[in-house]
């Protein structure tokens, strides 16, 4: 059913590592740096980065490829075996377990790591999304970010756009309009969409052509950034290894989880809003449904949830992924119904609580997500919440 596909835009997946940092490591005119050399940096020097989710994003399941083809020797095309050869397994959970930050969007993980510039060193992003960061620190007198292009594991994004064909043929005629504006040439001296598409930090055409009509300041070859140099990217494998390869890394290799899940159970949540917080619960928690969505528990995360009204209810914690445990949590929640009044406030300090107790979270991704329908109306406020965090 999928018809007409062309690409729009493409754009490499690459480390963006602060230019004082790849100075140091010799990486600044050096196109031979191996993901390998990543992994020993990230180790040696516990260089700080930021990544998106393998099975959330775009940007990071590419990285993630990548990271497996590079470890896999750059085979002709990552296969199966390659998913179960267990050094190719072991370095890059090293790698993901490194980590320090992600997100499941690429331009928020960019965002991120502007509010937080003082406290990392990289962040594996595309490369249109490492020229829009570059353009906010250059421009508060900051060191830009330098652009590596892995010599072994470069994945390269491709933005198709493509017609689901359901017969119609005036909707087939607007898209055919729209692909063909969308794809209207570069360099001409009319306002051709290609062209702004380039002058915003996308490449179009063939990777590696010539890039004539880009600004100096878009593709600026002082953050590494070389338009004439012919990119040698990974070949992507088939889809049913691509699968594989997700559910690899939600299941076995990226660094574990610690999520308290504080649920809204006051009186106002009965009906269609407990239905519907039931339903978001069975499907992270039942591993069946988890899976269709590649949102699967590791045998290292840790789940807890916390029902409350105007008083907290129950508390669950599960550690690991055995599917027997997480049923056992989603029917304990299923089995409550909503009651009482709201005291948002004090489950999530007990959620903080349960962090602090449990020690060497710097090994987790820890999160604190608050299902509710409205405010607090009773209970521990705001004000004592903040006390609990920054002892104000």
């Amino acid at each position: 059913m999928v018809k007409d596909e062309q690409s729009i835009l493409w754009s490499p997946v690459v480390i963006a590592i602060k230019a004082d940092q790849a100075k140091r490591l010799g990486w600044v005119g050096n196109q031979n740096v191996r993901v390998e050399d990543f992994l020993k940096t990230v180790e040696r020097d516990h260089l700080k980065f930021m990544m998106t989710s393998a099975t959330q994003s775009n940007s990071g399941s590419a990285a993630y490829l990548g990271f497996l083809y590079a470890f896999a020797g750059q085979p002709g095309m990552l296969s199966k075996k390659n998913l179960s050869d267990s050094g190719v397994r072991e370095k890059v959970k090293r790698l993901l377990q490194s980590v320090d930050r992600s997100s499941g969007s690429s331009g928020w993980l960019k965002d991120l790591f502007l509010q937080k510039y003082a406290t990392y060193d990289a962040m594996v992003n595309y490369e249109s999304v490492a020229i829009e960061a570059n353009q906010a620190p250059v421009a508060a007198s900051k060191a830009p970010l330098h652009l590596i292009y892995p010599s072994d594991g470069l994945a390269i994004s491709d933005s198709p756009f493509a017609y689901v064909d359901h017969g119609e043929q005036a909707k087939a005629d607007t898209f055919q309009s729209l692909q063909a504006y969308l794809l209207s040439p570069a360099y001409l001296l009319s306002p051709a969409v290609q062209n702004q598409i380039l002058h915003e930090g996308r490449r179009v055409g063939p990777v590696g052509a010539d890039l004539p009509a880009a600004e100096r300041a878009v593709f600026n070859p002082d953050w590494g950034i070389d338009i004439k140099r012919f990119l040698r990217p990974m070949r992507y494998p088939s889809a049913d290894v691509v699968r594989d390869a997700l559910d690899l890394y939600q299941t076995v290799l990226r660094k574990p989880s610690y999520t308290v899940y504080c649920l809204d159970y006051s009186g106002s949540m009965e009906g269609p809003r407990e239905a519907g917080l039931k339903a978001a619960m069975r499907l992270i928690l039942n591993q069946e449904e988890a899976k269709k969505n590649l949102l699967q528990s590791s045998a290292s995360d840790v789940t807890t949830v916390i029902t409350f009204s105007n008083r907290m209810l129950d508390e669950w914690t599960v550690q690991g992924n055995c599917p027997a445990d997480l049923d056992q949590m989603w029917n304990g929640l299923n089995a409550r119904h909503p009651e009482g009044g709201t005291d948002i406030y004090s489950p999530i300090i007990r959620a903080l609580d349960l962090m602090k107790v449990h020690g060497g979270i710097e090994k987790y991704f820890p999160s604190v997500i608050l299902m509710t329908d409205g405010k607090s109306n009773t209970g521990a406020t705001l004000s004592d919440l903040q006390i609990h965090i920054y002892g104000l």
